[in-house]
């Protein structure tokens, strides 16, 4: 209905504009749901946002606008508020035709095709495969695939993909740990680095390699440390020392070491992997480093840059220019020891997303990248990429609470909440809802107490119940032997004129705009907070009418009011991968 509005008022800009009464017309005019229904069902302040450059008052342009709207059969009434405040009021009709669309459309109610197939890939959770996801990547998870949901409901053809961080650094780290777990269990007695992974899971895996190769990878732990530097309880530095363990490691058990390696990668891996799949999150691709690595990606990225004269030499490293693209200063990417950094992998990586066709690159981070999007962008640049087409989505951190009390997080040193275990306590449903019912960049505390209550306040509840009292009303009319003939239903639709009807149809109206401003904002919780609202009508209404009446036309008109109620709350929880409960 926004878009039909707007396509009205552009016919009067444009006719101002010929007249020259206004100097020139914006691309898009805002268009807003009202909340209070006395002031309409819609409203724009166009004509104060244009009275600055036609240097006019408001009300005035407003009212011209008003004079010049084309007549049509959806609009009741247009009334100037305030200073200019244009508001548009509903006809009956165009609230009926809602319930013709909405049980024609089904499950494509909300669909369009603003995207018009550009591909986009959307990449978003990647967190290193050293351990299991914890509460955090949860949101990270919730929120990266709702946000493809919307995407690909608005007419963008859509490409999920997690980049598994398979050979840096980190994966060293959790080898060696593993390693170090498994000379305890053959009978050495280790002193554990402050560096390195402590999580129960560590254990279980070097559980694992002990049991398939037994002692072969035993070597004493005196021998071990003896000529590593000091860790950081002895004032050593805990970097340097691990990173010697890792060298000594490799030397020392040789092509065993990579069997640890790919042991630890391949058990944590698929533990993500089943996470995320009991999460309701589903990947197109998960795109390996090493492979990048493999194929000679950085080189070609470095050729690039360096063709484009972006790359120089200093003290042995290689440099890129960024601050020649607004970042705060220049970035290595190649080491005086001739190894690559993790931002070359990444850049490599980037370039590599949009040589595969992609229109828009979409990346999902923690809120502790906000200083990685500068260099990205203008690494982007730099290839000759317009960085635009390259977006960043920061996600805040989750505080847990359980029994009031917040729950630490420290994958390394395994004292965390797992995704698992959270999606035990309280359930996928409401795990998914609660992450994305707030912006992506606030802060979230995660109310245990609240996730699990069966009560209003928690809205997940509120919504699924008004799914499953739908269910009831249909289930009684079994009961009863009544007929529901939806043809005869949406032939006396003019019958609805209570007011809670007449909520409901406005409401049920608003749900296309709702998925288009969220998709395009990147703002799932538009969609939890409409449902709230749609859920709150319902009850209301169910609790002050009757469904199941005599009057076969008017009962008929009322479920197919509900019916259209129930498939639009059964589209909003298919997007948020949420199921629709039919007995609560």
């Amino acid at each position: 209905m926004k878009q039909h509005i707007e396509s009205l008022i552009k016919v009067a800009l444009q006719q101002l504009q010929a007249s020259e009464e206004l100097p020139g017309i914006p691309a898009f005019v805002q268009i807003e749901a009202t909340k209070d229904k006395q002031h309409g069902d819609f409203a724009t302040n166009i004509a104060m946002i244009l009275a600055k450059s036609a240097q006019k008052k408001p009300r005035d342009i407003a009212e011209r606008i008003v004079q010049l709207l084309p007549a049509s059969n959806y609009i009741e009434k247009v009334e100037i508020a305030g200073p200019g405040f244009i508001n548009f009021f509903l006809s009956p009709s165009a609230l009926n035709e809602v319930l013709h669309t909405i049980l024609k459309e089904k499950e494509n109610y909300g669909r369009c095709q603003l995207g018009h197939g550009k591909r986009v890939l959307v990449e978003f959770v990647s967190s290193n495969p050293t351990g299991p996801l914890h509460v955090g990547h949860g949101r990270h998870a919730a929120f990266g695939s709702v946000v493809a949901n919307l995407l690909d409901m608005v007419g963008f053809k859509i490409h999920r993909e997690y980049y598994v961080n398979d050979a840096g650094r980190q994966m060293d780290i959790l080898a060696v740990s593993i390693w170090l777990r498994y000379l305890a269990i053959c009978g050495e007695s280790i002193v554990f680095p402050a560096n390195a992974y402590r999580g129960d899971y560590v254990m279980e895996i070097a559980k694992t390699v002990y049991e398939k190769y037994g002692t072969a990878c035993q070597v004493a732990f005196d021998q071990v440390v003896k000529n590593l530097p000091s860790d950081e309880p002895q004032g050593g530095d805990k970097e340097i020392y691990i990173d010697a363990m890792i060298d000594y490691a490799k030397k020392v058990l040789g092509a065993q070491y990579q069997l640890i390696f790919e042991m630890g990668l391949e058990r944590i891996l698929a533990d993500i992997r089943g996470d995320l799949a009991d999460f309701g999150v589903q990947y197109d691709n998960w795109f390996s480093e090493r492979q990048l690595v493999q194929q000679k990606a950085v080189d070609t990225m470095l050729e690039k840059l360096q063709q484009n004269g972006q790359i120089y030499e200093r003290e042995g490293a290689l440099w890129f220019s960024s601050t020649n693209f607004g970042d705060e200063k220049d970035r290595v990417l190649v080491r005086s020891n001739g190894q690559g950094t993790y931002f070359a992998n990444d850049v490599a990586y980037h370039l590599n997303k949009f040589n595969r066709g992609f229109d828009i690159v979409i990346d999902i981070v923690g809120a502790d990248h906000h200083g990685y999007i500068a260099r990205m962008k203008a690494s982007m640049k730099a290839c000759g990429i317009d960085p635009e087409r390259l977006i960043f989505l920061l996600v805040q951190f989750v505080t847990l609470y359980r029994g009031g009390k917040q729950a630490q997080m420290s994958t390394r040193g395994g004292n965390f909440v797992t995704l698992r275990e959270l999606r035990e306590e309280v359930g996928k449903d409401v795990a998914r809802f609660f992450y994305v019912m707030r912006k992506c960049e606030q802060h979230m505390d995660f109310d245990l107490d609240l996730a699990k209550s069966q009560s209003n306040e928690n809205p997940v509840y509120y919504i699924q119940y008004a799914y499953a009292r739908i269910s009831s009303v249909f289930k009684q009319l079994a009961e009863r032997n009544l007929a529901f003939d939806e043809a005869n239903g949406l032939e006396h639709v003019p019958l609805l004129r209570q007011s809670h009807e007449r909520q409901l149809l406005n409401t049920l109206s608003q749900y296309p705009d709702v998925i288009l401003n969220a998709a395009l904002q990147y703002e799932p919780h538009l969609l939890t907070h409409y449902l709230r609202d749609l859920a709150a009508d319902f009850h209301s209404y169910y609790n002050a009418n009757q469904f199941l009446v005599e009057e076969a036309a008017l009962r008929d008109a009322r479920l197919v009011l509900v019916s259209a109620v129930r498939q639009t709350l059964i589209n909003g929880f298919t997007l948020l991968g949420i199921n629709a409960p039919e007995n609560m």
